[in-house]
């Protein structure tokens, strides 16, 4: 596949902007990379879908360190790349300045807002996935300990894990939840070693269930659960298959089709900016059931989360959102 380089002719930078009037998408993943097995890897299936049912290429770049971001979006804009997306909230403080610069070229950005008339801003209710993925997590358990991994020490992450906490004390309140985060840098998407250690320790205190929310760090958690037979939770894209009967489902974040939408929606003539919400409703969140783990899951846990998933789109459960309140009351 083309990727763009970040190091450009000194000729073509000073060459001066490109018009963005020609469709020519772009993506630019956050810290982990494309093949992280979790939230980046689910921006890049999307791009190869569309890629595969248009038959258009796309361009890509892995950044390696947080100086890269700004560099990479607007050495895409300058090179005619349109639409651009910044896979991941880090790239907030970069595409506030790009988008400026180039007015345009259509920018969309993964889970931030980003105030500006050129770019989409795409934000998921992580919470709602979450909360399902508790009631699985403490309907399976049979110590009634589960446990939460989280990444980088952040609101969105700490969305999740309340989100989680919820489903998990609203399905039986005299369970008991861990919660580790990894670091508070972005080193904490990329440390399977010591998300292993962080789940060894919830699984020595009692833990048989534990969700992961950590990019690449989480591969260790979901490592650590498998070898001490315990179940893991994955997130993102559908992890069931990493260790097969170990991992009790995955909350599925639908980056992949974020991405193969705002694509689609700028070749078709109907992009747009704004906040994009998604949800259970809108089909953004879910919970992943496959060969890999239908033997893990009852009728009774299906009927139970099915249930939720129906009460939570009818506004009858109420998923607590970090982002919003501030705090997490479980």
């Amino acid at each position: 596949m083309k990727r763009i380089m970040l190091g450009v002719a000194a000729a073509a930078l000073l060459a001066g902007p490109v018009v963005a009037d020609e469709f020519a998408p772009a993506v630019v993943y956050d810290l982990g990379g494309k093949f992280d097995k979790s939230f980046n890897e689910s921006a890049y299936m999307g791009a190869e879908k569309f890629k595969a049912d248009t038959g258009t290429d796309y361009r890509d770049f892995e950044i390696q360190n947080d100086s890269q971001r700004e560099q990479a979006l607007r050495n895409f804009a300058r090179r005619g790349a349109n639409p651009v997306i910044a896979i991941g909230f880090s790239h907030a403080n970069a595409l506030e300045k790009v988008a400026e610069e180039f007015p345009e070229t259509k920018f969309a950005i993964v889970d931030m807002v980003v105030d500006k008339p050129n770019v989409r801003s795409i934000v998921f209710k992580e919470n709602e996935g979450s909360y399902i993925v508790g009631k699985l997590a403490i309907m399976a358990s049979e110590t009634k300990k589960v446990g939460f991994v989280g990444g980088m020490d952040v609101p969105l992450i700490r969305k999740f894990a309340c989100g989680y906490k919820q489903g998990v004390l609203e399905t039986n309140p005299d369970a008991e939840v861990f919660e580790n985060m990894t670091g508070n840098t972005g080193a904490a998407w990329t440390d399977p070693i010591k998300g292993g250690e962080l789940a060894k320790s919830q699984i020595d205190r009692g833990a048989d269930v534990i969700y992961h929310a950590a990019g690449g760090t989480g591969l260790g958690v979901l490592q650590a659960a498998a070898d001490a037979g315990k179940l893991g939770i994955g997130v993102d894209s559908n992890q069931n298959a990493l260790h097969p009967g170990q991992i009790l489902t995955s909350m599925l974040k639908r980056v992949d089709v974020a991405v193969a939408k705002t694509f689609t929606d700028a070749r078709d003539g109907e992009w747009t900016s704004g906040i994009y919400s998604l949800g259970l409703k809108e089909g953004g969140v879910d919970w992943a059931l496959d060969d890999n783990n239908k033997d893990l899951i009852t009728d009774e846990m299906k009927a139970a989360v099915e249930k939720a998933k129906a009460d939570i789109i009818a506004g009858d459960i109420k998923v607590h959102d970090y982002i919003a309140e501030g705090e997490c009351p479980f």
